[in-house]
């Protein structure tokens, strides 16, 4: 697939393929050179891309849109798997989503009991291996979710992200000569994106 039709012609579905670009598009602000490789993998061009990005903020916006779930069962059918969670004093819902251009990590959806949409990221699936975190050169570019980072160098403090699907961590881990750094890590849809030390 090398472009999305033109808006003259009847939109094709939305699927996950597109939905993959959704996520993409949002991580080239910081790895342009992984979206590219990965956009490539999905056989779609850089318009395709945006074009993808420009539907799917329609339909977001849209006032007669979807609820945010029914949104995501939409276009990416039916959870994998469903379950309960209880996340502080609330007692949640976890649906999870494989996609093909992450097999070990799953699009994860929590939600709340009346049915919104509390969180929506990308967690390791469960049962895959997850990554050895043990210094700052492990937190590479897509190495590493939230959760597995956070858990890797505790205590590591929230910090808030500069978009809405964009979060940041405040941990300290070893450098490769041993010494302890400060580091804020930076995520898009809870996949690591960069890291940067702080003094």
């Amino acid at each position: 697939m090398d472009a999305m039709p033109s808006e003259k012609r009847p939109a094709e579905p939305f699927t996950a393929l597109h939905f993959q670009l959704v996520l993409l598009r949002r991580m080239a602000d910081h790895n342009p050179g992984l979206v590219d490789d990965a956009r490539r993998e999905l056989g779609v061009s850089l318009g395709g891309m945006r074009e993808a990005n420009k539907r799917w903020q329609a339909m977001v916006r849209s006032p007669r849109g979807r609820a945010a779930a029914s949104r995501y069962r939409s276009v990416l059918g039916a959870p994998e798997s469903r379950t309960a969670r209880r996340v502080g004093d609330l007692d949640c819902e976890a649906l999870l989503w494989p996609l093909p251009l992450w097999p070990d990590l799953r699009f994860e959806v929590l939600l709340a009991p009346n049915g919104a949409v509390w969180n929506e990221w990308l967690v390791r699936a469960p049962g895959a291996e997850p990554p050895s975190l043990r210094t700052l050169d492990d937190l590479t570019p897509w190495s590493c979710t939230v959760d597995e980072a956070a858990r890797a160098f505790a205590p590591a403090r929230p910090l808030e992200g500069t978009a809405p699907t964009r979060w940041g961590l405040l941990l300290t881990a070893p450098d490769g000569q041993g010494r302890r750094r400060r580091v804020a890590a930076e995520f898009t849809w809870g996949l690591l994106q960069r890291t940067a030390v702080r003094a």
